[in-house]
């Protein structure tokens, strides 16, 4: 019995209840895994790994003295989701994101919700992510958030809360549609037996969804997806998706704009571009109206977008929904857009900028985990628990000196799935990132990117903070799905 001895701590684990009886839909990854050898386990594990070496599945870590390319880690126990739970998770997002593009939009028109008080202005217009430069611009249909990733996690009363999200250049799908082929290589009957929903044709989809953004509806649109360059930490997302795709891979020297119009460098010749899939930061794209000093941008990009004959996904301006402590705000603007309330609750979060959350928090700081409202990938964040008494003092002196640029939340009890530790199996902590697509109806991928803190009782699930990832299998429950051996 490989799940013998297992334990679940005290904190909620996916695969198993407190009983270690497995959770309804995880019956048939259980029982093979209890089948298998602990020699055939490894083998498989090491096999998985090899696959996704060959297919050169990397990630680039900044000022990182040994290199900057490293394989993303891999754990070949997957994280299963029932999908009568994951109907619940989807609703949430549809709505989520359905109020965030809202949002937006008013945001750099009428900002009506700035004006009836329900957030901040001040706070609003401070975000590093607000743009002045894109008020007026009316995106097409009217979208501005067309590819998301929102990250989720469950505490430890079995209930899954948002943690962030994440509008600009959501990037790890690729290791989702990766970690799905290695899996279905490790266990081939698996995904039969078990029914998990497919997750393969989300490049057609986000494909189709860019073509329908083409100016005037070309019968033939020209999409393009525009990297940074190599040097880019999720450069080989990039070349995989334009690959996925079948569309060009571009960086900012093949562009140029021609009589508002943006045109590609070819062997052949200048090629109109009709869209472009942005894998860059707003400040970077057009040395015209953001930053002067890029040399990654497009001088004259923006006035191709406002003249209408350029599309761009996910539009100018969307960071601003990023902001951490916009964030707070987010089942606001549910309640105020659509009048429902929201059905994914947020993390509790005290907003440094308030006084009254500020004397909480510098009083707290052994409990909490504060972070930066701009910083993403794990940086720029203190967990109060699991720092000294000194580091503490230095971070709290950060939050006396600019309290509009973080955030408290409390240290959760991230749920855990059973993770192969060299002979036998050990909890480890995970998040979630699903991904939606928002185009003439919103799509929510079934799963998403899970991500698992392999050092044993972090909660930092970031790949550059020495996290990995787990295949993330929605799967049907019912009578007959109960039980059964999958191989």
């Amino acid at each position: 019995m490989r799940f013998q001895g297992y334990q679940t701590n005290g904190f909620f684990d996916e695969m198993f209840d407190e009983q270690l009886v497995p959770r309804p839909g995880t019956e048939a990854v259980v029982q093979r895994f209890n089948e298998l050898p602990l020699e055939e386990l490894k083998r498989r594990q090491h096999a998985a790994e090899r696959a996704l070496l060959q297919m050169g599945i990397t990630f680039s870590v900044y000022g990182d003295e040994q290199g900057t390319e490293r394989i993303f880690p891999f754990d070949i126990v997957p994280r299963v989701i029932p999908q009568g739970e994951w109907n619940l998770i989807e609703a949430g997002l549809k709505q989520r994101v359905t109020a965030l593009n809202l949002f937006i939009d008013d945001l750099y028109h009428d900002q009506k919700i700035l004006k009836d008080g329900v957030i901040p202005a001040e706070l609003v217009l401070s975000a590093s992510g607000y743009r002045a430069q894109c008020i007026g611009l009316n995106p097409p249909g009217g979208v501005w958030c067309h590819i998301t990733g929102t990250d989720l996690v469950r505490g430890g009363d079995g209930q899954f809360y948002v943690l962030e999200d994440n509008l600009r250049c959501p990037s790890g799908v690729s290791y989702v549609l990766e970690n799905r082929v290695v899996m279905k290589r490790s266990f081939p009957r698996a995904f039969d037996t078990a029914r998990v929903l497919p997750v393969v044709d989300y490049p057609n989809r986000l494909l189709g969804l860019l073509q329908n953004l083409a100016p005037a509806r070309r019968d033939k649109p020209v999409v393009a997806v525009w990297t940074p360059g190599i040097h880019n930490s999720a450069y080989f997302e990039h070349s995989f998706l334009a690959q996925q795709m079948g569309v060009e891979l571009v960086e900012g020297r093949d562009l140029v704009v021609i009589d508002d119009r943006v045109m590609m460098r070819t062997t052949t010749g200048l090629k109109p571009v009709d869209v472009l899939y942005r894998r860059i930061d707003d400040d970077f794209i057009d040395p015209e109206v953001f930053r002067s000093d890029s040399m990654l941008g497009v001088p004259g990009l923006m006035r191709a977008y406002r003249a209408g004959r350029l599309a761009l996904a996910n539009a100018p301006g969307t960071g601003v929904a990023d902001d951490k402590a916009v964030y707070a705000y987010v089942p606001d603007m549910i309640r105020y857009y659509l009048d429902q309330d929201a059905i994914l609750n947020n993390v509790e979060t005290y907003l440094c900028w308030r006084k009254n959350d500020l004397q909480h928090v510098l009083a707290n700081l052994d409990k909490l985990v504060v972070k930066k409202v701009g910083e993403s990938g794990g940086y720029g964040m203190l967990v109060g628990p699991h720092a000294s008494a000194e580091e503490r003092a230095e971070y709290g002196e950060q939050v006396r000196a600019n309290p509009r640029n973080f955030i408290a939340q409390p240290t959760l009890s991230l749920s855990r799935v059973p993770t192969l530790v060299d002979d036998h199996f050990e909890g480890r902590h995970v998040d979630l990132r699903p991904y939606i697509l928002f185009g003439e109806e919103v799509y929510v991928m079934p799963g998403g990117l899970t991500r698992v803190a392999l050092k044993k009782g972090s909660l930092v699930v970031n790949s550059s903070q020495g996290g990995g990832s787990k295949d993330t299998w929605v799967v049907e429950t019912s009578g007959s799905e109960q039980g059964g051996a999958v191989c």
